[in-house]
C-alpha cells in the first residue's frame, strides 16, 4: 500500500466498518473518515432523520454527493451501507482508495443490529433486512478490490487480516 493510498471499507450495517476503520487508521497512522458522520454534521441531524426527510432515493444521492466530496490522503474511509447504490461515488472511491468489503453473513448481521428503527438504515418501504442483504451483496462484491470474511472474528482479527494484505 502506497503512502498516499486510502482504504475504503464497505459492507452491511453492523459489519464493523466504523469500529475496524478506527483501528485501521491508528494502525497505518492515517486519518479516519466516517461518511455517515459527515452527513450528520452537514444536516445537523441523526442519520435516521435524514433518511426520513429525504426518502430512500434522496438519501442515496445525498450520501453519494458527500462521498464524492471526500478526497483525503492516507486515510481510512468508512461508508454508509447504502453507498454502493450511487455509482459515481463508488467510482470515485475506487480511484482514490482500495475498497475492502467486510463480508458478514445475514445471521451475524441480524444478531448485531438491535436498534433498527433508530440506526439510519436506508430501507425501501416494506423492505426487510434479508431482502436488503440479498440486494446489496452483489454490489459490495462488484465494487470490492478485496473481500474479508468477518464471520466469527473479532475486530482485531479482521484488522490483522486487512493489514496482511
Amino acid at each position: 500500500m502506497g503512502k498516499s493510498k486510502n482504504i475504503t471499507l464497505i459492507g452491511m450495517p453492523g459489519a464493523g466498518k466504523s469500529t475496524i476503520g478506527v483501528l485501521l487508521a491508528k494502525a497505518i497512522g492515517g486519518a479516519f473518515i466516517d461518511t455517515d458522520l459527515l452527513l450528520q454534521q452537514k444536516h445537523r441531524k441523526l442519520l435516521q432523520a435524514i433518511v426520513d426527510e429525504l426518502g430512500f432515493q434522496g438519501f442515496v444521492e445525498e450520501e453519494g454527493n458527500t462521498i464524492c466530496g471526500v478526497s483525503p490522503e492516507h486515510a481510512v474511509i468508512a461508508t454508509g451501507g447504502s453507498a454502493i447504490y450511487y455509482e459515481p461515488a463508488m467510482r470515485h472511491l475506487g480511484e482514490i482508495s482500495e475498497i475492502i468489503y467486510l463480508r458478514l453473513s445475514l445471521p451475524e448481521i441480524d444478531g448485531r443490529i438491535n436498534n433498527r428503527a433508530t440506526r439510519g438504515i436506508a430501507l425501501r418501504k416494506g423492505q426487510t433486512l434479508a431482502s436488503l442483504y440479498e440486494e446489496r451483496v452483489p454490489l459490495y462484491e462488484k465494487y470490492a478490490h478485496r473481500i474479508i470474511d468477518c464471520d466469527g472474528k473479532n475486530p482485531e482479527e479482521v484488522l490483522r487480516e486487512i493489514l496482511q494484505g
